[in-house]
């Protein structure tokens, strides 16, 4: 544990400083990289006392280089969506469905291990939907942020934003987030649980 612990502080701090190099603006970059801020603050004064699996930590990583990347181009300019939008002939950047398809799919795991091993809910129907309900909550929240941050910021709020013209932005934010908690559910609760009994974290 103490290896990954060390490479997922290597990897997050490299990513940080390349996104924090130039990024496109640097009000931009804060709103899209707070959250990963303090995603790391919270793993690193609760490592000894809550640690997570190996799934979760690795999860919660990827998220972080996610909203990264995000912060250092602005979501509607990352190369990755320019590639797919011509490749795919696309009418947009879509590299922000790629943060909202995290936004459902990394909480909702975090949120399992959480609900498991603190035992709030045990029948697997309830605590699945429960999740579900409870990423989604998450995403309009953060919908919420996104809009008092449009009324505030002034001329960082088109790059925060990253609707693009697209009048159903918001919608389509939360179906994502929506489907990424779906599938992480659906795709990882086995090796989850598995994790969970590995490290002794639930009784076997």
């Amino acid at each position: 544990m103490r290896t990954l612990q060390s490479t997922w502080i290597a990897i997050f701090l490299a990513v940080l400083v390349w996104s924090g190099v130039g990024p496109h603006d640097y009000p931009t970059w804060w709103l899209e990289v707070f959250p990963a801020l303090a995603a790391a603050a919270i793993l690193w004064f609760t490592r000894e006392r809550f640690p997570l699996t190996r799934l979760t930590y690795i999860l919660i990583l990827i998220h972080c280089v996610v909203l990264m990347v995000g912060g250092h181009y602005t979501y509607a300019e990352v190369p990755l969506g320019e590639w797919l939008r011509e490749a795919f002939d696309q009418t947009r950047n879509n590299y922000d469905k790629l943060g909202h398809f995290a936004q459902g799919f990394i909480p909702a795991i975090v949120a399992r291990e959480v609900i498991i091993r603190l035992g709030v809910i045990t029948r697997q129907a309830w605590r699945n939907f429960f999740i579900v309900c409870l990423t989604l909550a998450i995403s309009a929240f953060y919908e919420l942020i996104e809009w008092w941050v449009a009324l505030m910021s002034g001329e960082a709020a088109e790059a925060f934003l990253g609707t693009q013209g697209y009048a159903w932005d918001t919608q389509s934010d939360m179906a994502w987030a929506l489907l990424g908690a779906v599938i992480a559910l659906f795709l990882l609760s086995g090796l989850h649980d598995k994790q969970l009994r590995a490290a002794g974290y639930v009784s076997t």
